[in-house]
């Protein structure tokens, strides 16, 4: 749920979300959890239509009409619901930390977190990663440094793990003064042109 801000020349603040612009729900423990969410004014419902451009056929295809699927959108942006989260009653949250392993402590049947100096941050019933790199072999390309988790205790959880897809994709952020009244969708992905092109219209 990331937001970038940027600041246009004439010094108007613009929001983009651009790691998940919308989300849908399926359960119906997580619905009712949103709800709360919708209630308390986190989220709301984002009442637009989705489309893909084709570049050979130069016309919006794939459309899909409001009603189709419920898409909810942060209030006023993505990362209110995480906000919202580390203010719950029990929750510590630390910005600016940098987590260099992950232990499985199998005597305590606790996860223990260590900083990137080696000193302990904790430990922990459960630990949510949010990027696949934390094992990833890649991750000493980018940042010298081991990886994070160390799989070599769960090796069935290291075949999944490799199992799920990476896939580059490029986001394109635009913003304009009036709204674009002849677009038949604000929500744009495109075919048949560079792969993973995706497209984040913002209107101001």
């Amino acid at each position: 749920m990331s937001q970038r801000r940027e600041t246009s020349e004439d010094g108007n603040e613009m929001l983009f979300d651009h790691g998940a612009p919308f989300f849908t729900v399926t359960n119906n423990d997580v619905l009712a959890l949103v709800r709360e969410w919708e209630s308390g004014g986190l989220v709301a419902e984002w009442k637009v239509n989705l489309g893909s451009f084709d570049r050979v056929s130069k016309k919006f295809v794939n459309i899909q009409q409001d009603g189709m699927n419920k898409k909810y959108v942060g209030v006023p942006g993505m990362n209110s619901i995480c906000k919202a989260l580390c203010h719950q009653p029990g929750v510590e949250s630390k910005f600016g930390v940098g987590v260099g392993r992950f232990e499985w402590l199998e005597d305590k049947n606790l996860w223990s977190v260590s900083g990137l100096d080696g000193q302990s941050l904790g430990q922990f019933n459960g630990v949510v990663a949010s990027d696949k790199n934390v094992v990833s072999p890649r991750f000493r390309d980018v940042t010298g440094r081991p990886p994070p988790l160390d799989l070599t205790f769960a090796p069935d959880l290291a075949v999944k793990l490799e199992e799920i897809p990476v896939n580059p994709c490029f986001a394109l952020m635009l913003a304009f003064s009036e709204p674009l009244s002849s677009d038949p969708s604000y929500q744009i992905s495109y075919l048949n042109v560079l792969k993973g092109l995706y497209m984040v219209v913002f209107g101001f």
